[in-house]
Parts: C-alpha cells; structure tokens; sequence
C-alpha cells in the first residue's frame, strides 16, 4: 500500500544515496572540505527521508496484523493497543510529512537565528534572552547543535542582541517559521509597582549560505571594522582585537561574529552571514513585488507581530498567522513550539 501518496519516491532517494556514497569514497573527497561536508550533509538527510519512511511501512504493516488479530479475538484490550499504535502512527506521518513539505531552497540549511529587543530598556532585553534560552532548547531537543556567533549582554539583565548558528538537517527549513515580531505580556519582575508590561523582541532567520552561493560582495561596498570580543559569561573573551563588524555601505546591513579565536576565522564568518542577509533581503523584495502585483498589503520586518505570548492576566500563546494557541506556556517557554511551526509550514501549501 502507498503511503503518503506521490509525496515521496523512496528508490530515487535510495539511488541519489548511493551516489552521494560512491562520491565520498573518491581518493580526493576531502580535498575540498566545504563541497565535503554539503555531499555528507546531503546523504545524512536523505537517509534520515528514507529510514523514517522504511520505519512507517513497517509499522503499517505491523498494525495490519494487529487489526487481524483484533477482528478474530474480539478481545478489548487488544482494541485498546490498536487504537494506541493507530495514534502513535498517525503522528509519525504527520512528523514525517512537514518534513517533506521543507523543500523550498535553502531549507536544508543550517539556519542563523538574531533577537533584538525593542523599545522598554531591561523588559525588553530579559525577554530576549528569555526567547534565547527558548530556541536553545528546541534545537537540543531536535539534536541540533547551536553555537553563539555573536552576544551583547543588558546593562542589567537578559541581552541587547544575540545572534546563534543553528547546525543541522532542515534548521533553516523549520525556523524559518519564527521570522517576525515576538509580543510578551506580563508583570515586570523589573517593576516595583508591580505593574502589567508589554515587550516586543524581534526575531530574523536567514540560511547560512555555502561559499559558492553567487551574491556578489563589492569591496568598496563594505566597511570591516574589528573590536575586542566581549562573549556572555565570559566566554570568547580575547586580548586583542579578534572580533569583526562588517557593514554593507548600500544597504545599511550590519554583521558582527565574535565566536571564533581569530580575526580571519571571524571575518569569514561574518562576510558567509552577510551573504545569507543579503539574500534573504533580496527574496523578500521579490515576495513584496509579487505582493503588489498582486494588490497585497504584506508587512515585512519589525512590523510583521507573528505571536503573543501573555503571562498575565492569563496563560496563553497564540500565533496571529495561523490562530494556533496553547494555554501550557512555560512548555512552550521550554522549547515546545512545533506545533506553531508545523501549523504555519503547512499554512504555506494551502
């Protein structure tokens, strides 16, 4: 029986593996680590595609026996089993089929995640690190690795602005849900009086773009300023000038990375995520032309409030584009946000 319809072509992606593999046994693979690492990225989701559609049939065909069993027993608790392995195999096609739905270019990316806080001082800046610690936990959860590019701490709590990379298959595919404006109500803790506050924290995401992604980078362009690193905690902290700002004179776009130990190791960094912004800018100005054409009236950036996130006078998270809500928010605030991700990817196709 076919599963999931067309949607998936489980010999082409068995036969683009074993490709990917004959390329990683060739004597000068590793010759160039960056095309290296883009074929190994590549054959590990395609494995990960197949292995989770293997995984579906099988268990398909696990309850086809269970079903037999039920109708000539006509035992209760075996009913009771089957609707149990029913629930947990149609969520594993729900997982399975965002997942296929994340095939936009640049999905598969490794994704970079920036939170600003707006106006309001110190609310805004502990809401910010408050969001930090939320994404940090989504990624673990999925097994992804996130490394801090850039951290510029409050004068007296949360941050000023934080940048992450977030490393793995389909990171850029599933944050990319998260770009926009992120609204905090609640009673300050930074308020004697103990009143009711509203703070607003923006969230970009762009794909880290490989090198031999074609946007070109002017030299007179760009204005590369370094200073001294100053990490959170401590951390990435050096005696000299190690860390890069690089701005892009025409438009304005302004990069830091402070995370590596070297000056020439952040500067590749920073110029690689000017690259993502640029393009991500340039997708946006296509999307927005096509809106006018259209007689559409899409906000884009600090505008575009995606989700509230009340704390006070009730429990509630609720996401404006899709009218996803949940009432459990400190699970939410732990990193449970797949359900707002997976309501507006699939949002996207209808």
């Amino acid at each position: 029986m076919k599963i999931l319809g067309g949607l998936f072509d489980l010999e082409s992606k068995k036969e683009r593996v074993k490709e990917l593999e004959q390329m990683m046994t060739a004597p000068e693979f590793w010759d160039d680590q960056n095309a290296a690492q883009k074929v190994i990225n590549e054959s590990n989701g395609l494995k990960e595609y197949v292995t989770g559609f293997e995984e579906i049939e099988e268990r398909y065909q696990d309850m086809e026996v269970s079903y037999e069993l039920v109708k000539e027993e006509n035992d209760k608790e075996l009913y009771e089993d089957l609707n149990t392995e029913m629930e947990a195999f149609l969520q594993s096609i729900n997982e399975f089929e965002l997942q296929m739905l994340l095939s936009e270019p640049y999905d598969a990316n490794n994704a970079i995640l920036e939170l600003h806080p707006g106006a309001g001082g110190t609310e805004s800046q502990d809401w910010a690190s408050m969001l930090l610690r939320m994404y940090q936990r989504w990624a673990e959860d999925r097994g992804f690795k996130v490394e801090t590019v850039d951290y510029l701490p409050g004068d007296e709590a949360g941050v000023k602005s934080v940048t992450l990379l977030i490393k793995g298959h389909n990171a850029y595919g599933y944050l990319k849900a998260e770009k926009g404006v992120h609204r905090l109500v609640r009673i300050s803790p930074f308020d004697s009086s103990g009143r009711r506050h509203t703070s607003f924290v923006s969230c970009d995401v762009t794909p880290e773009m490989s090198d031999d992604v074609d946007i070109e980078i002017k030299t007179e362009d760009i204005k590369i300023d370094t200073y001294r690193a100053s990490g959170a905690g401590g951390q990435h902290v050096n005696t000299t000038d190690s860390a890069v700002r690089i701005t892009h004179l025409p438009t304005n776009t302004i990069v830091t990375c402070q995370n590596e130990r070297s000056q020439i190791k952040n500067r590749e960094a920073a110029m690689k995520m000017l690259k993502s912004k640029l393009y991500q800018m340039e997708i946006e100005k296509q999307q927005q032309e096509l809106a006018d054409i259209r007689g559409e009236q899409k906000e884009i950036g600090w505008g575009s409030q995606i989700r509230s996130y009340v704390f006070h006078p009730y429990s509630m998270v609720k996401d404006h584009r899709t009218n996803t809500e949940t009432g459990n928010t400190q699970a939410v605030m732990d990193g449970d946000i797949d359900p707002f991700i997976d309501a507006y990817l699939r949002l996207q196709i209808n």
